[in-house]
């Protein structure tokens, strides 16, 4: 008898097993792991914060001085490991600019956030059919792909598909 609730129970659970497996992994609760192989057009984090200020050569020396910010003539990398492939060096760039700096137009706004996306050209394409206007072309760098958007509030938003391992091979101090 005992036997036979051994394999009973054995075979519930290698059921509900089965059952949880089939599921696919953005619908299981608690989970948020994107496959390898998930090539669907969306953001998968934050890449950059840009924003104005009258002095940014003495902002970002304030912020190394005082904050530690491993600082170079951009502002500050920063350095993390990818969620889904920890193997993977990611990285974020900080980088403050002049008040008015043309980097920012078409937006009247010093301030701009560079996402981090997968599937560049898709999600362009689905931005387009629903009506968000696009600021400029795609262009492809070695450590990049990037687009620009205009948000319902006026802020120009940049999106970029990274090319981490270039940054990597290049070294340099981070911000960690």
């Amino acid at each position: 008898m005992k036997t036979i609730f051994t394999l009973l129970l054995l075979a519930a659970t290698l059921v509900s097993y089965s059952q949880s497996t089939d599921m696919p992994a953005k619908d299981k609760p608690g989970q948020n792991e994107i496959s390898p192989i998930d090539t669907t057009p969306r953001v998968t984090g934050i890449g950059g914060i840009f924003f104005g200020t009258e002095n940014p050569k003495a902002l970002k020396e304030w912020y190394g001085k005082h904050l530690g910010l491993a600082i170079d003539a951009y502002g500050s990398p920063f350095e993390f490991r990818n969620a889904n492939r920890p193997e993977e060096i990611n990285y974020l760039m900080w980088s403050p600019y002049k008040t008015g700096n043309e980097y920012f137009k078409p937006s009247a706004k010093d301030f701009m956030i560079n996402y981090r996306v997968q599937n560049l050209e898709g999600l362009v394409r689905n931005l387009r059919a629903k009506g968000v206007t696009i600021v400029d072309s795609i262009e492809t760098y070695e450590y990049g792909k990037f687009v620009h958007i205009m948000d319902p509030e006026g802020y120009k938003v940049e999106l970029w598909e990274p090319v981490d391992s270039v940054f990597t091979n290049i070294g340099g101090a981070t911000t960690k």
